[in-house]
């Protein structure tokens, strides 16, 4: 795995960013990844790291830039306290609508890169980043193969940037990985997700984890080895299928 860091321009300022390519230097599809509301920490960086060991060309954008300097976090000093009071700012200066306004410089970016395969390319998201990359997705929906979500929330709401919104545009096929009593994801807004994804023909797969919201995290307090390695299973599967290679 190599890694480097650099700084995107969008339309908002200066966006660092990481990337993550494989270690045999040949190269891979790419697939932007879409953070938790932590931001960035080496737990992050950590699974980027890991998704590039499979052969991908991970971008992942500190989606936080304009907010300006900040952390690292450690979230289980971050969930001891009040945690909106310490993200809350953070999270308050991006969301999906400002995702999916910083798309079109990212793919700019990674559309410069000699070592991606394809034209088509795929996200994940984590937590907030569930959304973010599935609106990124509809607002170039002939860009993207691929989106998996886990533990997203919020991803059916009366909001005006509400990721269900996107259904009717997405030419990705999605894979939504959902835990099992999470507030942010009732199963009443599952429905409601699910039932635009179906309305607008999209190919989408859900599957419920025994596990809480952010079981994937291992920095998280509530992180499920057991799940987090079938969540693991289930991506590289997914995005292996999806995603094309020399």
């Amino acid at each position: 795995m190599a890694h480097e860091q650099t700084v995107i321009t969008t339309p908002d300022g200066q966006c660092p960013a990481h990337v993550f390519t494989p270690a045999d230097g040949q190269g891979g599809p790419a697939i932007i990844f879409y953070m938790d509301a932590v931001g960035i920490r080496p737990g992050v960086l950590g699974m980027a790291e890991r998704l590039a060991d499979a052969g991908y060309v991970v971008l992942l954008p500190d989606t936080y830039y304009r907010y300006g300097i900040y952390g690292p976090f450690d979230p289980k000093e971050v969930f001891k306290g009040d945690f909106r009071t310490v993200v809350g700012p953070l999270m308050a200066t991006t969301g999906n609508a400002k995702a999916a306004a910083d798309i079109d410089a990212y793919i700019a970016y990674l559309d410069g890169r000699s070592d991606v395969h394809g034209e088509r390319i795929g996200a994940v998201g984590f937590c907030m980043g569930g959304g973010m990359a599935i609106a990124s997705a509809g607002a170039r929906p002939e860009r993207f193969a691929a989106v998996a979500s886990f533990h997203g929330g919020n991803l059916a709401t009366d909001a005006a940037d509400s990721p269900h919104l996107s259904a009717s545009a997405l030419q990705a096929e999605l894979y939504i990985a959902a835990a099992e009593n999470d507030g942010s994801y009732p199963p009443e807004m599952a429905e409601r997700f699910e039932k635009a994804l179906s309305d607008a023909g999209v190919t989408f797969s859900s599957e419920n984890y025994p596990a809480q919201h952010g079981w994937m995290k291992p920095d998280f307090p509530v992180y499920d080895e057991k799940a987090a390695e079938h969540g693991w299973k289930q991506m590289l599967a997914f995005f292996g299928r999806t995603l094309t290679r020399r």
